[in-house]
């Protein structure tokens, strides 16, 4: 990710598709989530062929069912800290989020 790189702060990216989020690691983000649990979401061409409503992902459990049966409704990126958790829409949240981290490491540094 490179706002991470541009700030220096080491990350792990989990590429979704390939290694997608087990029930336990969306609860654990939703647990840490900033934003409202839906937003998790993706409400695109996929939500609509699926014939979903927002009924489908009312819940935290409805949502972590759905999003380990459908990963590709993932919203992305999703970028998790040890206490927190964002959508990094529009990107510059993922900038908030990250720079207080680039300037520990940075003190640690020295």
């Amino acid at each position: 990710m490179r706002i991470a790189e541009d700030l220096g702060v080491e990350v792990d990216i989990v590429m979704y598709i390939k290694t997608p989020p087990d029930a336990d690691t969306l609860r654990s983000i939703i647990a840490k989530l900033e934003d409202e649990p839906t937003a998790l979401v993706r409400r695109d061409s996929m939500w609509k062929k699926l014939g979903l409503t927002d009924d489908d992902a009312a819940t935290d459990e409805q949502i972590v069912n759905l999003l380990v049966k459908h990963k590709q409704l993932l919203q992305r990126p999703v970028v998790v800290t040890a206490d927190t958790a964002i959508v990094g829409r529009p990107k510059e949240r993922v900038t908030e989020l990250l720079a207080p981290l680039a300037s520990r490491s940075g003190n640690d540094a020295g």
